[in-house]
């Protein structure tokens, strides 16, 4: 049987977590956390396939029951504290090939981004393909000017990052950005010549600053839960 895989959705998903103990399984507003970017995923309705990369049988199974594939346990050696994304990409990409499905566009999209958006993702796509790059991927606004960035010294000083713009206002301040970890769209192509989220052709996927919470502890779990509420509350109907 020949499967349809030019666009595919990769979530990394490992076992093990520390911080919040099964964070990917963990009860998020009463669904298991890899539920939510499964469901966006297949409420896009842009995806061929939606393949989980985990070492974990319960990430699996949870994984499944969402409405996700799990072709393969990811390695050992891919699926410690210290492996980056890349790698996984690549392994999960790779594995594709060799099993007679390639995939042309690619998003991995993190099993942590509760809020993440269908919407969102098909505007990313639609980013990618329009840029022509390598990748694009999901960014916010800093709230705050950050060349206004304060540091402290070795002895104890409050010191400006950047003492030129002591007296710039910040209307004048150029606009920064951080990555919001909710999800990156690669050519693939292009990614697996040069594995690298940050290509040097990157376009950005901008988010507002209230769809976007890293889970790294439980009070970021708390702060996104509420968040996710209070967004439903706001849908009509």
């Amino acid at each position: 049987m020949t499967v349809k895989n030019d666009t595919v959705a990769i979530i990394p998903a490992r076992g093990g977590s520390k911080r919040i103990p099964n964070k990917n399984v963990k009860l998020f507003a009463g669904q298991p956390m890899i539920s939510y970017p499964i469901r966006a995923a297949l409420a896009s309705g842009l995806f061929d396939r939606i393949v989980v990369s985990t070492d974990s049988d319960t990430i699996a199974e949870a994984a499944i029951a969402a409405g996700a594939e799990v072709p393969f346990r990811r390695p050992v050696e891919l699926a410690d504290d210290h492996t980056a994304t890349a790698p996984v990409l690549v392994h999960a990409l790779r594995w594709l090939e060799e099993a007679g499905t390639p995939a042309i566009n690619a998003c991995c999209i993190y099993a942590t981004a509760p809020l993440v958006r269908p919407d969102d993702i098909n505007r990313g796509f639609k980013i990618l393909k329009d840029s022509n790059a390598a990748t694009a991927f999901t960014v916010t606004s800093f709230a705050f000017p950050i060349f206004r960035a304060l540091r402290i010294t070795d002895d104890g000083i409050l010191t400006m990052q950047w003492p030129e713009h002591r007296t710039t206002r910040s209307q004048d301040l150029p606009e920064a950005y951080h990555d919001a970890g909710q999800f990156y769209w690669l050519n693939v192509a292009r990614f697996l010549a040069d594995p690298n989220l940050y290509s040097a052709d990157a376009h950005p996927i901008i988010l507002p600053r209230y769809l976007v919470q890293d889970i790294d502890t439980l009070e970021d779990w708390m702060t996104a839960e509420h968040m996710y509420r209070a967004l439903q509350l706001q849908k009509p109907g």
